[in-house]
């Protein structure tokens, strides 16, 4: 198996503006998610990370990008490398956040409350890096910035990837199941769309009997009328 390049977001700025590989290849060869490959395209994320040229630093041969231009199912491989980066150890307890990027989890938890209700706040403080007071806060409008906050997706912000995200709303609905009461409009039973046809055929002969009774009225009404003139 394959190390992760070194610096993957700097690559995938490099490969996204230098290259015509599609976001599936560069996603595979970085490790990262497709979407937040796409973010970066957009420019939506990693604004300001100078892109590094894996052919320099001996991570990617020429060629190897020529064929992914040329077929887009084919994955790059990535060179054999010197430099073995060591597994990252599990992360315990929230997340570290940048003193730059800490007046921007406010907005990030309301973007979660909003679209992600189903979250529980030990998750959105290991996405945010936040404080269980914090997130009460904002829940409750008592926060001292309410009036001025924004909901922003915390992917765009940088305060965590896609992947991680996904995985905790996955976590999240697999633990907290949508409560189907309402599931719209649908058919009515069958024992309601037949009961009528149960009472049509009696509609149908008291109709009858009415229309016989009328005839039978106007023959009488006829034939006194027919004695009147004779007398």
């Amino acid at each position: 198996m394959s190390n992760a390049p070194l610096m993957p977001k700097a690559t995938a700025v490099w490969l996204l503006d230098n290259t015509a590989l599609t976001f599936d290849q560069v996603a595979d060869f970085t490790k990262m998610h497709p979407l937040e490959v796409r973010a970066i395209a957009d420019g939506d994320a990693a604004q300001g990370i100078k892109g590094m040229d894996p052919l320099s630093n001996g991570q990617l041969t020429r060629e190897e990008i020529e064929k992914g231009e040329r077929n887009p199912d084919y994955r790059l491989r990535l060179q054999e490398s010197k430099v073995v980066l060591p597994p990252q150890p599990k992360r315990k307890g929230p997340r570290y956040t940048p003193v730059s990027r800490r007046h921007e989890r406010p907005s990030a938890i309301l973007w979660l409350l909003r679209n992600h209700p189903e979250l529980k706040d030990a998750q959105i403080m290991r996405l945010v890096g936040t404080t269980k007071s914090t997130i009460a806060s904002v829940r409750d409008r008592t926060h001292w910035n309410t009036s001025a906050l924004t909901p922003i997706d915390p992917v765009t912000l940088g305060l965590c990837s896609q992947i991680e995200l996904d995985f905790e709303v996955q976590r999240a609905a697999k633990e907290k199941p949508i409560d189907a009461t309402y599931g719209g409009a649908t058919l009515l039973p069958a024992s309601e769309t037949t009961r009528k046809d149960e009472y049509e055929p009696a509609e149908k002969s008291s109709d009858d009997l009415n229309v016989d009774a009328v005839f039978a009225k106007l023959k009488t009404l006829g034939g006194k009328k027919h004695e009147d003139e004779e007398e």
